[in-house]
C-alpha cells in the first residue's frame, strides 16, 4: 500500500499518496491550476511556468506539473501573487503567438484561447513580436503554422517517447528558440511517419490535419458527382466527444444520419471492407504458412506504420501482408464492384473516407492506391473534420435520429469492428483463420488473449493459438515506440512469431491523430471498450459470416487471393529514404 502524505491546498485538507504533484493532486479538489506544456500521459516539461503556485515557506513561486508533493504541505493556488505571476507569462506567451483566432483551425478547441477567457485577457497586453514564418504545407496530412507555436514540448514528448521517431525537434536559442524539424526540412522528408499524434497533443493550432472539408463539400455540391462516404470502426465511439458526450459514445446511427443530412449520395461502412481485409489477410496468413512464405507475417493497416517500416526497416517489407487496409480496398470497391452495379463511370464517383487517422490522407495519395487515371479513395477526412462539417451545416449529433447504413457495403461484423481497437485486426483474423482452417467456427472470444492486458512485462503482448494441429505464434503492439522493440527482437531472433499486428499509434486507431482533440490514455481505455461492446451486441461476430462478404465473392471475386482479388484489394510497398541525405553538408 502507497504511503500517504497529509496536504492543504487553498486551506482544504487532502490526503494523498506519496509522490503526487501538485498539479494532480490539485485535481482531487477539482481545482484546475493553468497549464499548457503539462499533459497526463507525458513525462514533466515543466517549460511554460503557467502553473506557478505558492507553497508556504517558500520564497519563489513553484512549478505545479514538477512538484513533488510532502507531509504538512501548503500550497496556495489564487493569491494575487500567482494571479500576477500567471498573467504575466500569459502575456508573454501570446506576444510571441499569432493571434488570428477566427481563422485558426484550433478556434473553440483552443487550450491558449481557452487561459485568454479564463484571466479575462481580451487584448494583448506586450507589443507583438511573433514570426511572420509562413504555414508549412508540404504534405497531404500535416500542416504546421510555426507562428502560432507556444514552445510547451508537447509534440517532441509525443514523437520521441510515444511513437519512437523523434521528428520534432528544438532549435535556436533565446529569442530564436523554436520547434522544428531537423534542418527545417519537411516533415515527410524526416523520419516523421504523419501519424498526427502531434496534432493531437498540441494545445493551439501549431500542428493540424491538413483539411479536405471545403473540396468535399464542393463534390457533394456537383450535380455530376455521385459521393459516396465509408466510416472507420473508430469514429462511431470518437465523434461524441466533440459535442459533449461521455468518452467512449456509440453514435453510430446519429453519425449516418448527419452523413445523409451533410448530402453524401451513399454511407459506407468502413466495418465491411475490414471483413474484407481479414478474407483476405487470413487466407493469405495460411497460404504463406502452408506454402513456406516470409514468416512472420506483419499487417499493413496502419499507413504509419507502413511508412515507418518503409523508412527504418525497408529489409522487412517483404513481411508484410500485400492485403490493402480497409480504407483501401473500400475505395477500389467503390469504384469498380459497386460502380458497375449503379451504373456509374468511376472518374464520375467521388470516393470519401472518414478516418480517425491523419495518416490515412497520406495513404490515399500513394500512387499504388488506384488505376486508370483515379485514386481509390478521393478524400479523407478526419474525425475532426467530420464534426466540422456537421457544426457547418448547424447539426446537433445528440439529438439527431438513428439511421442505418447503405447496402451493399453498409454490412460489417463485430469483427470488423474491433479493428479499431489495438489487437483487433489479430483477433478478428484468427477467427476466420480458424474456420478457414477447420471448417468450423470458434467461439468469437476464442482469441481475446491477444488484446491489452495489465502490468505487461514488455512493451507488446504475445500469445499462441492451436489451429488444427498447427500453433500460431502471434505478437502485438500499439505505438511505434512499442513497435521498435519488436522488430528488434524478431531480427536479432530473439523472439518467434508467425503472426504480428502492429499498430502506429496508441491503443490502435481509437487514439489517432485525427481524433477529438482532449483525446488521452482514459479516453482511449473508453473506446476500446465501447468497440468491444459493439462487438458482443452484434449478431454477426465473424468476418466469414457477413452475408454482404459473401456476396461480393460470389459476384465479383470468386474467392479470396484470386487474380482479380489481387488486382484490387492487394499491394506492394517499397523503401523510402529515412531522411533527407545531409552527406553535402559535411
Amino acid at each position: 500500500m502507497s504511503e500517504m502524505v497529509h496536504i492543504t491546498i487553498n486551506k482544504q485538507p487532502l490526503e494523498v499518496p506519496a509522490g503526487t504533484r501538485i498539479i494532480e493532486a490539485a485535481k482531487m479538489l477539482n481545482i484546475d491550476i493553468p497549464h499548457l506544456c503539462y499533459h497526463p500521459d507525458q513525462t514533466i516539461k515543466a517549460h511554460c511556468r503557467m502553473c506557478m503556485v505558492e507553497v508556504v515557506g517558500s520564497r519563489k513561486l513553484t512549478a505545479a506539473c514538477s512538484t513533488v508533493v510532502w507531509e504538512g504541505m501548503e500550497v496556495i493556488t489564487d493569491s494575487k501573487k500567482v494571479y500576477d505571476a500567471q498573467t504575466g507569462v500569459l502575456d508573454l506567451i501570446l506576444s510571441d503567438h499569432k493571434t488570428n483566432c477566427l481563422s485558426c483551425a484550433r478556434n473553440g478547441s483552443c487550450e491558449l484561447q481557452a487561459l485568454c477567457r479564463r484571466f479575462n485577457r481580451l487584448h494583448p497586453e506586450l507589443p507583438d513580436i511573433s514570426s511572420d514564418e509562413p504555414l508549412r504545407i508540404d504534405n497531404p496530412s500535416i500542416v504546421r503554422d510555426p507562428a502560432k507555436c507556444v514552445k510547451c514540448g508537447r509534440c517532441v514528448k509525443v514523437c520521441a517517447e510515444v511513437q519512437g521517431c523523434a521528428a520534432l525537434t528544438y532549435s535556436g536559442r533565446s529569442a530564436g528558440f523554436k520547434v522544428t524539424t531537423a534542418f527545417d526540412l519537411p516533415m515527410d522528408q524526416t523520419d516523421c511517419v504523419l501519424c498526427g499524434q502531434c496534432s493531437l497533443v498540441c494545445p493551439v493550432g501549431a500542428i493540424v490535419e491538413t483539411d479536405y472539408t471545403n473540396e468535399v463539400t464542393a463534390a457533394i455540391q456537383d450535380p455530376s458527382k455521385h459521393v459516396v462516404v465509408q466510416v472507420a470502426p473508430s469514429v462511431r465511439v470518437g465523434l461524441g466527444d466533440e459535442f459533449g458526450m461521455e468518452a467512449g459514445a456509440v453514435v453510430t446511427g446519429k453519425m449516418v444520419t448527419a452523413l445523409r443530412m451533410l448530402g453524401f449520395d451513399k454511407v459506407f461502412d468502413t466495418n465491411f471492407s475490414a471483413d474484407l481485409t481479414i478474407m483476405e489477410e487470413g487466407s493469405e496468413l495460411l497460404k504463406r504458412i502452408r506454402e513456406g512464405g516470409k514468416l512472420p507475417m506483419i499487417t499493413s493497416c496502419s499507413p504509419g506504420w507502413v511508412t515507418y517500416l518503409e523508412k527504418h526497416h525497408p529489409e522487412l517489407i517483404d513481411h508484410l501482408s500485400t492485403a490493402k487496409s480497409p480504407q483501401a480496398m473500400f475505395g477500389a470497391v467503390a469504384k469498380t464492384y459497386y460502380a458497375q452495379k449503379m451504373g456509374w463511370d468511376p472518374h464520375d464517383v467521388v470516393s470519401v473516407s472518414v478516418m480517425p487517422c491523419t495518416a490515412k490522407k497520406y495513404e490515399a495519395s500513394r500512387p499504388e492506391l488506384g488505376r486508370d487515371g483515379y485514386q481509390d479513395v478521393d478524400y479523407v477526412l478526419t474525425t475532426r473534420e467530420l464534426a466540422k462539417l456537421i457544426r457547418y451545416v448547424g447539426l446537433d449529433l445528440s439529438v439527431l435520429p438513428e439511421s442505418e447504413f447503405d447496402s451493399p457495403l453498409g454490412t460489417g461484423s463485430g469483427a470488423g469492428a474491433i479493428f479499431g481497437a489495438t489487437g483487433g485486426v489479430m483477433e478478428a483474423a484468427l477467427r476466420s483463420a480458424y474456420f478457414l482452417t477447420t471448417g468450423e467456427n470458434p467461439s468469437a472470444d476464442a482469441f481475446c488473449e491477444v488484446r491489452a492486458a495489465e502490468n505487461e512485462s514488455r512493451p507488446w503482448r504475445e500469445a499462441a493459438f492451436d489451429l488444427a494441429g498447427t500453433t500460431i505464434h502471434c505478437a502485438v503492439a500499439s505505438g511505434l515506440a512499442n513497435a521498435r522493440h519488436l522488430i528488434r527482437a524478431i531480427k536479432r531472433r530473439e523472439v518467434h512469431y508467425e503472426f504480428v499486428e502492429i499498430m502506429a499509434c496508441p491503443g490502435g486507431c481509437i487514439g489517432g491523430g485525427g481524433q477529438p482533440i482532449g483525446t488521452n490514455n482514459a479516453v482511449r481505455d473508453a473506446r476500446i471498450q465501447a468497440l468491444y461492446e459493439i462487438d458482443r451486441s452484434l449478431p454477426l461476430r465473424k468476418s466469414h459470416e457477413n452475408p454482404e462478404i459473401k456476396t461480393i465473392y460470389e459476384e465479383f471475386f470468386g474467392a479470396p487471393l484470386s487474380q482479380r482479388s489481387h488486382e484490387l484489394l492487394h499491394t506492394h510497398y517499397h523503401a523510402r529514404p529515412k531522411r533527407h541525405d545531409f552527406s553535402h553538408l559535411s
